[in-house]
C-alpha cells in the first residue's frame, strides 16, 4: 500500500471550503486515507438508524458526522494568533528604538 501524505490531520482545526456545508468550521475528528474523507466536528450531521439492542431497546435515530473530502477543506487561518506575533515584535522593535535614541 501505498503511504498518503495529507495537508490536514486529526485535531487540525479546518474550514470547508466548497460544497454545501461551505464556510463551516471544525476539529478533525478522524481522517480515512485510503478513501480521502475526513470526519469533522459539527459538520455534515446525519441521521443513522440503529438496530433494536440492550442499549436501545426501542431503537433509535442517532445523529453523527459523515465524512467529507479531503480536497474540500483547508487549515482555518489564525488570525489572533499572527496578529499577536506581528504586535510583539512591532513593540519590542518600538521600544529599542526609544532606548537607542535615549
Amino acid at each position: 500500500m501505498a503511504n498518503f501524505r495529507f495537508h490536514v490531520k486529526k485535531g487540525d482545526e479546518v474550514t470547508v471550503i466548497t460544497g454545501n456545508h461551505k464556510g463551516s468550521t471544525g476539529k478533525i475528528l478522524q481522517v480515512f486515507p485510503v478513501k480521502q474523507r475526513v470526519l469533522i466536528e459539527g459538520v455534515r450531521m446525519i441521521k443513522k438508524h440503529t438496530r433494536k439492542s440492550q442499549d436501545n431497546p426501542q431503537g433509535a435515530i442517532i445523529e453523527r458526522e459523515g465524512p467529507i473530502h479531503i480536497s474540500n477543506v483547508k487549515l482555518a487561518e489564525q488570525k489572533e494568533a499572527k496578529a499577536d506575533a506581528k504586535g510583539k515584535t512591532a513593540k519590542a522593535t518600538k521600544s529599542k528604538k526609544k532606548e537607542k535614541a535615549s
